[in-house]
């Protein structure tokens, strides 16, 4: 007899269907087998963020099912299109770039536990005036302060001798915030130089931190380290990782934008 066809499951974000992605049974067990792996390697006092960005929902409830809690999201859109499709204890953290003009999207999703991206005060500000109006008697949204420990122009984060006021501002300013940290995304190859010089700043950016807010260092967490230098992280004394294609696979390219209409009386091109 012809060998059966893998069985399949479909998602969708509420699109058409040809939209909607076709997950295998293969591709769940290899998500559990690659989370069981991972969670292998970080310590239980560590927390393990899955990075879930462009795969489909139905791999997010695999995970959880298999007992993962945690997931990153670096697009706006797809963390709360994604959300309701999670049980209500799902932590959603976003980890991408924020402006200002999605911060309102952003917290409308229940789920969402903390913003890791804040890189100013004017975003601290617009998380602050949305947190207060959209989540009023909640406990203060954790926020962590993005550094930039690497001085990439591709990397958002503030530069590292302008953490301390960021995190002062922050303190000050924003009472429906909590921060509860400072994140990097660290250099991505060895022929880059390694992550090791901006686990190293990160660190160094929490103490001076920390002194300026008269808290101990271990008050604040260090989110740093990927699925290329997560152990790396973890030694360095990261509390956070973010761990994607190690746990849900390669991902596909991001679609191009769609395209616009030409503006009335313009041809089209």
């Amino acid at each position: 007899q012809p060998p059966r066809a893998p069985q399949t499951r479909r998602w969708s974000l509420g699109g058409p269907a040809s939209d909607m992605a076709e997950v295998t049974e293969a591709e769940l067990d290899s998500v559990r087998e690659r989370l069981a792996a991972v969670r292998g390697r970080v310590p239980a006092d560590r927390t393990l963020v899955a990075v879930s960005k462009l795969k489909p929902a139905e791999l997010m409830v695999c995970a959880y099912e298999a007992g993962q809690r945690d997931f990153g999201e670096n697009y706006v859109q797809e963390l709360v299109d994604k959300g309701p499709r999670l049980p209500a204890d799902a932590r959603l953290h976003f980890i991408g770039h924020l402006q200002t003009n999605k911060v309102k999207l952003l917290l409308s999703e229940p789920r969402l536990c903390c913003v890791h991206t804040v890189d100013s005060l004017k975003l601290a500000a617009e998380l602050q005036k949305r947190a207060a109006a959209l989540r009023p008697g909640q406990a203060p949204l954790a926020v962590m302060a993005q550094v930039n420990t690497s001085g990439e122009a591709s990397k958002g984060g503030c530069a590292p001798a302008e953490c301390v006021a960021l995190c002062e501002g922050i303190r000050a300013s924003c009472p429906a915030l909590r921060l509860t940290g400072l994140m990097c995304i660290g250099k991505y190859s060895a022929a880059e130089g390694g992550s090791a010089a901006d686990f190293e700043t990160l660190r160094r950016c929490r103490s001076e931190a920390a002194a300026a807010l008269g808290e101990e260092e271990g008050a604040l967490h260090l989110s740093m380290g990927m699925s290329h230098d997560f152990e790396e992280a973890i030694a360095a004394g990261a509390t956070h990782v973010r761990v994607g294609s190690t746990i849900f696979g390669a991902r596909p390219p991001k679609p191009p934008p769609a395209a616009q209409p030409p503006a009335e009386g313009q041809p089209p091109p």
